[in-house]
């Protein structure tokens, strides 16, 4: 692109200096040319009244003008030929006269006979050598004679031919310079463009850190911008999609290590059924053990099902109220808390009211109170509460068990995550239970956040917009 416009600026630049070098030199030419018109015609005006004044004097005298016409041109003669210019004198059509530096120039043309005239004539003879003639005929009584001046162009032509060369060889030398400032200046122009061009082949290679420099505000400049702002949206959304697939195949990892534990328990437990001999008592422990195992899995089947219903961002808005919620949850959450003797304690000043799904609420806040159940020991308590900060409502589930370490806390809403791993196998659990919670947070546009500290205890607090 750069060389086709180079090439097409300077051809045009060429055409248009030598066209403006050749009006130039024409002017020039034609200058000069009045020049040597204006001084032929005033010296052959000059020369013209002298002769005819000397042709008056030599008739008086009682001689012959045609036969002395010789020695009356002879002084002018001389006086012209140092200057390369010359004389001739016609009489009834034909020469009677002409100075020795034109004598042998055979292609002279003769004057037209205008027969006596005021006006002179004027033309260019380019035979070996340019002449401009000037004839003019006498008035009366010597109208049959007229004088013709012969001026040279010789030095005017070549004094012309001079300043053209030079003129063109200016021209050269200009078109050289601008041809070089030319070149530089495509290579500014273009310099953004080849740093688009080259970021653009980085990101492509994978490079979408990559930036142009942008300078000026200028059209390109803009562009640079736009190109920079386009890149950082590459970068971002390929960011956002190589973590996802990370999540993918770590959520997939996770759940076929998930699978492998129980199905290898299950598969092994049955097998030992089949081929052992054993009591009653070791064949009722063992299917009690596989049971467990099957519950196990129908529970994270049931739970992957809320997360792919809830991948759906659908939620159908309602507004709930807290204190429903509450003694909803504590029905279905006593009998879990009973069983390991820990209290659970539901504080709420008054009811306030949430824009939200009741039945997801209450999938979140059971999670929640569940595995506050399994971090917590016996004859504890956990304390579910509510309360407005400025115009947000806030729910907390406060427990006093084993708590987390900080770089725990940053991981336990991944999918398939465990802080004691050996604890929550045992009690049942699928590592699923606060991935289902973060979605509902997103979709009631809500936020989760978690305090925690080992042997100290976790306060989950959920703040919803009012």
């Amino acid at each position: 692109m750069k060389k086709k416009i180079f090439f097409v600026a300077l051809i045009l630049f060429i055409v248009f200096l030598n066209s403006m070098i050749l009006i130039v030199s024409i002017v020039i030419l034609k200058d000069k040319l009045s020049v040597v018109r204006d001084k032929c015609l005033a010296e052959h005006y000059v020369i013209a009244s002298s002769l005819i004044g000397d042709m008056q004097a030599l008739e008086q005298r009682g001689n012959n003008v045609e036969e002395n016409i010789d020695g009356l041109m002879r002084l002018y003669a001389r006086y012209l030929q140092g200057k390369g210019n010359g004389l001739a004198v016609a009489f009834s059509g034909e020469w009677i006269y002409e100075s020795p530096a034109f004598a042998s120039e055979e292609s002279m043309i003769f004057p037209p006979d205008t027969g006596y005239s005021q006006e002179r004539l004027v033309y260019i003879e380019n035979a070996s050598r340019p002449v401009l003639c000037v004839y003019g005929s006498f008035p009366a009584p010597w109208q049959d004679y007229g004088l013709m001046y012969i001026g040279n162009l010789g030095d005017t032509i070549q004094s012309w031919r001079h300043t053209k060369n030079i003129l063109f060889l200016t021209g050269i030398v200009v078109m050289l310079i601008m041809s070089f400032f030319l070149f530089q200046f495509l290579n500014i122009i273009f310099r953004p463009l080849r740093q688009i061009s080259s970021t653009s082949a980085k990101i492509a290679n994978g490079n979408y850190g990559s930036r142009i420099p942008v300078h000026g505000k200028d059209e390109i400049s803009s562009v640079a911008h736009n190109f920079n702002l386009m890149a950082k949206q590459i970068e971002i959304q390929i960011k956002q999609l190589e973590d996802a697939a990370e999540q993918k195949q770590q959520f997939i990892d996770n759940f076929s290590h998930e699978l492998r534990i129980p199905l290898t328990a299950i598969y092994g437990y049955a097998e030992y059924i089949q081929k052992a001999l054993m009591s009653e008592a070791e064949r009722y422990e063992c299917t009690q053990f596989i049971m467990s195992e099957c519950s196990r899995l129908q529970n994270m089947a049931y739970q992957l099902l809320n997360m792919a219903l809830l991948g759906r961002d659908e939620m159908k808005d309602s507004d709930c109220s807290v204190k429903e919620l509450f003694v909803q949850s504590e029905k279905a959450m006593h009998m879990r808390a009973a069983e390991k003797r820990i209290r659970l304690t539901y504080a709420l000043p008054q009811d306030y009211i949430i824009r939200g799904n009741m039945e997801q609420l209450l999938i979140l806040t059971n999670n929640l109170i569940d595995n506050a159940i399994k971090a917590s020991r016996q004859e504890e308590e956990i304390r579910i509460s509510a309360y407005q900060e400025e115009s947000d409502i806030v729910m907390e589930v406060e427990d006093h068990g084993i708590g987390m370490e900080m770089e725990q806390v940053s991981h336990i809403k991944e999918a398939f995550y465990r802080v004691d791993k050996a604890r929550s196998r045992a009690a049942g659990g699928a590592g699923l239970g606060l991935s289902i919670c973060e979605k509902i947070i997103q979709i009631h546009h809500a936020d989760m956040s978690f305090i925690s500290e080992p042997g100290a205890g976790t306060i989950v607090k959920l703040t919803f917009p009012g």
